[in-house]
């Protein structure tokens, strides 16, 4: 049978678009102002010009007569639920969003907004900062407040050693430095 004729499920859960940022039952979607700013951005931006312009191609597809073998008509739906699909998750993330905005406090402790510098059991050093669920980059150091490491740092104290357990073993983390900047 030609992939024209079948059908995707109409059912398809936000999160199955954004697995990454998946709530766990009852916790509460904590976010960084800078990271609330990106999500409206990316809103902004579908809304006002991916969907109209993929409007566009498929309005222009479907005007060159037979739907079933045009790619162009094809693809541009399929776009479309993915655009829908992303804008629907957005609007309910931001919703349900806590804006948290920890920069320039004087803490000397690790909460949420917190960028903490740590020496592991070898003597290596890395940063983190805690950020909220849709703001994960371990790329650039930014950890969800609800990861196992956030969570071994949450209320410690510059020269404190937490335990971190990881599906390799226990290792002990000592907090060298705590900063609340704000995260670009």
């Amino acid at each position: 049978m030609s992939k024209a004729f079948t059908r995707e499920p109409d059912g398809a859960d936000e999160e199955d678009f954004a697995p990454e940022a998946q709530q766990p039952q009852g916790v509460k979607n904590y976010i960084t102002p800078a990271g609330y700013a990106r999500l409206q951005a990316e809103l902004k931006q579908l809304l006002d010009v991916e969907r109209p312009e993929t409007v566009n191609v498929v309005h222009w597809a479907a005007l060159n007569g037979d739907r079933s073998e045009n790619g162009d008509y094809i693809y541009g739906k399929k776009r479309l639920r993915e655009i829908d699909r992303r804008i629907r998750f957005l609007i309910k993330r931001l919703e349900i969003a806590e804006v948290v905005d920890s920069s320039g406090q004087e803490q000397d402790q690790v909460f949420f907004g917190a960028t903490v510098s740590v020496r592991d059991g070898a003597g290596e050093v890395r940063t983190l900062s805690i950020v909220g669920m849709d703001e994960v980059d371990p790329a650039r150091g930014r950890v969800s407040w609800i990861s196992p490491i956030a969570r071994a740092l949450l209320k410690a104290r510059e020269g404190d050693t937490v335990t971190l357990r990881t599906p390799t073993g226990v290792e002990q983390l000592e907090v060298e430095q705590i900063r609340y900047d704000e995260l670009p």
